[in-house]
């Protein structure tokens, strides 16, 4: 079987148990790449023992960070770059969208939408999740962001990529399920409210006008201080959460909690 022109890159750390069933999964693109940053379990070994190309990631707390790193310097083979994260899982209807979409000219990325799990469970309402994250390398990077003000957290999740051209949708849904336990979600949320924080105050002392249409939206909920229960109430009810059960009220619940971290971290 021909194997797919796209570089999968996967940026880790510590990811053991989920790194075998999303590696097993990417075996029709031709490039599979793990930026490995700093793992203290087998992550390594698991990643080459599937034909990925390892490389090690030591950030030194500025720009580029771990996927602008790898667009600028690693050698990729193909023109297509995919980005995933090890807890999330291709389908084979997703590989055979993006082996058919991707060579259309007309476009020069796409977005993924994701089918989400949490506490074991397969979520039907509550907010979906998208991202950009499948695009040529030579019409797009992830943005810019000056980490000066000393946090020290490699975070990515909530920077995005800046595309030139048009950005279609692929339908088949990327499986999101960490394989991992609750307490680590609850460590990773901790972490990314403190970095979303330090960006929040850079914005703001910056005043930069070049924010999503949801960024906006979030930053100006934040300065109200409504942002928790805004999020819960759309969330779990609005989205119908509560037809997931306990599964939805616990994630909304979460989430409205990570938004109230946030809002006391900048007020701190």
């Amino acid at each position: 079987m021909n194997k797919i022109p796209i570089t999968v890159i996967l940026p880790v750390k510590n990811e053991a148990l989920n790194l075998p069933d999303c590696l097993g999964k990417l075996q029709r693109f031709s490039q599979i790449m793990v930026i490995d940053y700093g793992s203290a379990d087998a992550t390594p070994e698991i990643a080459a023992q599937y034909g990925a190309e390892v490389r090690q990631f030591n950030w030194n707390g500025k720009f580029p960070k771990k996927r602008n790193w790898t667009l600028k310097n690693i050698e990729i083979h193909n023109e297509w770059v995919l980005f995933l994260d090890a807890d999330e899982f291709v389908t084979e209807a997703f590989v055979n969208e993006v082996a058919t979409k991707t060579q259309d000219a007309m476009f020069n990325g796409f977005t993924l939408q994701f089918e989400n799990y949490f506490m074991g469970k397969k979520l039907r309402f509550g907010y979906g999740f998208k991202k950009t994250a499948l695009f040529k390398r030579s019409k797009g990077a992830y943005e810019k962001i000056e980490e000066d003000l000393g946090s020290h957290l490699d975070m990515e999740v909530h920077e995005h990529p800046e595309i030139e051209g048009k950005i279609g949708m692929i339908n088949a849904k990327v499986i999101h399920k960490d394989f991992k336990n609750l307490e680590h979600y609850i460590a990773k949320h901790n972490a990314y409210s403190s970095w979303e924080a330090k960006r929040y105050l850079q914005l703001k002392a910056s005043k930069n006008s070049q924010l999503s249409l949801n960024q906006k939206i979030k930053y100006g909920l934040l300065n109200t201080g409504l942002l928790p229960i805004v999020y819960f109430v759309g969330a779990y009810i609005l989205k119908l959460g509560f037809l997931d059960g306990k599964a939805g009220f616990y994630l909304a619940k979460y989430k409205a909690h990570y938004f109230f971290q946030i809002q006391t971290k900048i007020a701190s």
